[in-house]
């Protein structure tokens, strides 16, 4: 998930743990005072209730890390993104300090929080089938009588594969967020837990000197085969059971992954460690990596100008909106109404325009907004983004990947960023223009074919297929894939050599324009003159795009083509 994306927050739900009514309070008139909804439940409560799928939500719990694996427990499997509040004592998870909780909400609401994608496992024995986010815990079982055997035997497998026996208190399986608990006090490593999707094995008191941790990665099917009685325990004993002799315990990762928010108000994972365990591995005043160094230090980075700036939010904003339309772009072909397609496709639309219109209200205050999906936002600046959240839209209602978001920066009213993000295939095409045009960290060229008949088109609206009988014969082959913004992109990056649109739109490829240009395109209109995004066009309005030394032809063939309906009108 997208940090940005939490701009678009319209509800809250609060798991709060005993004693904290003075910071719940206050959770609840800050989302008041911002037309947000809010609801609070005790730990352990279902939410149910409260929740409604079709809003942003976020979810906050206030405690420590028992209420924060709680508040896991609970949003985790809906998707919901997590802010610890940490009312508690020693929290390695719940970071945000009480004195700093409008801040840290604020940075989330102005969508300048980062996610975390958090590895979660997942059990399955006889009675048994949980999930969890720090660790399961497979323990000896105590004997009735001191005399008898104290410790355990587990066999483990992984993928099939024999491991070996372990023979000692346990085992416990944990992921990178669970490794600063059991598994750290026996040993083994701390794992850095941003974005870091393993499993490690830690053995908990082995008799053998050279039994070491295990790490695995999430996909790993491990098993674990009892020589004995064994209990579990997950995430602490948040669930657990006892099983037999000879029980087989199967783990592997989560697909579900828990959504952690972060902000610059929560303690850094390393101080955390440091202060919360007096690790020592470095001191809070210690001067920094670049005071210890001998020789030139850095030089400091300028701040980017408002147009890199602008294409830099635009590719941040168009990713987040791009995970809502795949999430809901999935959901189409199991649809079997019309009507209810529809739905999908309008709320596609709604909730990617209110995300990029969000992201870039909260960025460029002063600048005016123009969207296929919504009103006209006017600024006092002399830029103007040009939106549009689905374009595609007939592509995605039927289940066709070929669906893109177009965001375009205008300064006076001509184009000088572009961003087309294709979420299905998380293609991420940009350009400011004069500079460079790149799909992702690619630089992208358009090609130099200069012959019409070794040639590829792409062609947009076609309403009477003229376009299609003029050219088809002529050039190796014309594609229509239903986004004008993807057919110029796809000039830009060399996947087609043309592109014929037959009416456009401004927010149909303003963006487009920028990207494809930049890569060396040349745009005009069905005559010849410089394609100019305008507002106020009434009618067609036509545009032809190539790599450049295929236009006259192009050219040519559209004023035969005009010709030929001229004759057809004077009959």
């Amino acid at each position: 998930m997208h940090g940005r994306r939490l701009a678009t927050t319209d509800e809250i739900i609060a798991i709060a743990s005993p004693d904290s009514d003075e910071p719940l309070e206050r959770l609840r008139t800050w989302a008041e005072s911002r037309g947000i909804s809010f609801s609070a439940v005790g730990v352990g409560d279902d939410v149910g209730d409260v929740y409604t799928e079709s809003r942003a939500t976020l979810g906050v719990t206030i405690g420590g890390d028992g209420t924060f694996l709680e508040g896991i427990k609970t949003f985790a499997p809906r998707g919901i993104p997590l802010l610890g509040v940490n009312a508690g004592t020693l929290s390695f998870l719940a970071r945000v300090e009480i004195e700093h909780l409008e801040d840290a909400l604020d940075e989330v609401l102005r969508g300048r929080a980062t996610v975390d994608s958090r590895q979660q496992i997942r059990i399955e024995a006889t009675g048994l089938r949980a999930t969890g986010i720090n660790d399961v815990m497979i323990q000896h079982v105590p004997p009735e009588n001191p005399i008898d055997r104290k410790v355990t035997q587990l066999e483990v497998f992984a993928d099939g594969e024999y491991v070996g026996e372990f023979e000692g208190t346990g085992l416990a399986v944990s992921t990178p967020t669970g490794s600063t608990g059991i598994s750290l006090s026996a040993e083994g490593p701390v794992h850095y837990p941003v974005n870091n999707h393993t499993l490690q094995i830690v053995p908990l008191h082995t008799h053998r000197m050279g039994i070491r941790p295990l790490v695995v990665a999430p996909t790993t099917e491990l098993q674990i085969v009892t020589r004995g009685t064994a209990s579990i325990l997950v995430d602490g004993g948040r669930t657990h059971t006892v099983l037999s002799e000879r029980s087989v315990i199967e783990l592997t990762g989560a697909d579900q992954r828990a959504h952690v928010v972060r902000t610059s108000y929560d303690d850094p994972f390393f101080t955390a460690i440091t202060d919360k365990l007096g690790w020592g591995a470095r001191e809070v005043d210690d001067p920094g990596p670049t005071e210890l160094l001998d020789g030139p230090q850095p030089v400091t980075e300028r701040e980017p100008n408002v147009v890199e700036r602008a294409r830099d939010i635009a590719i941040e904003a168009a990713r987040s909106a791009g995970e809502p339309l795949r999430e809901l772009h999935g959901q189409i072909e199991s649809v079997e109404y019309k009507t209810d397609k529809s739905d999908i496709v309008t709320e596609a639309d709604h909730q990617a325009d209110h995300i990029i219109k969000t992201v870039v209200q909260n960025e460029f205050e002063d600048h005016n907004i123009v969207s296929e999906e919504s009103e006209y936002v006017e600024g006092d600046s002399e830029y103007t983004w040009v939106i549009d959240p689905l374009d595609g839209t007939g592509n995605f209602a039927h289940g066709n990947p070929n669906y893109s978001v177009s965001i375009a920066l205008l300064d006076d009213d001509v184009p000088v960023v572009g961003v087309v993000h294709v979420p299905e295939t998380d293609e991420m095409f940009h350009a400011i223009a004069g500079e460079a045009a790149y799909e992702g960290e690619a630089r992208i060229e358009t090609t130099d074919r200069d012959a019409l008949d070794e040639s590829m088109l792409l062609s947009g609206y076609d309403p009477d297929g003229s376009f299609l009988a003029h050219y088809y014969e002529a050039a190796r082959g014309v594609r229509r894939l239903g986004s004008a913004a993807l057919n110029l992109c796809y000039l830009a990056s060399g996947s087609a050599d043309a592109v014929w649109e037959y009416d456009t739109h401004p927010w149909d490829v303003a963006a487009g324009v920028v990207i494809a240009r930049t890569a060396g395109a040349t745009v005009t209109d069905e005559t010849g003159d410089p394609y100019t995004v305008e507002f106020d066009a009434e009618g067609r309005k036509g545009l032809l795009g190539s790599n450049g030394p295929l236009h006259p032809a192009l050219l040519e063939h559209l004023e035969q083509e005009d010709a030929g309906l001229a004759d057809v009108t004077d009959d």
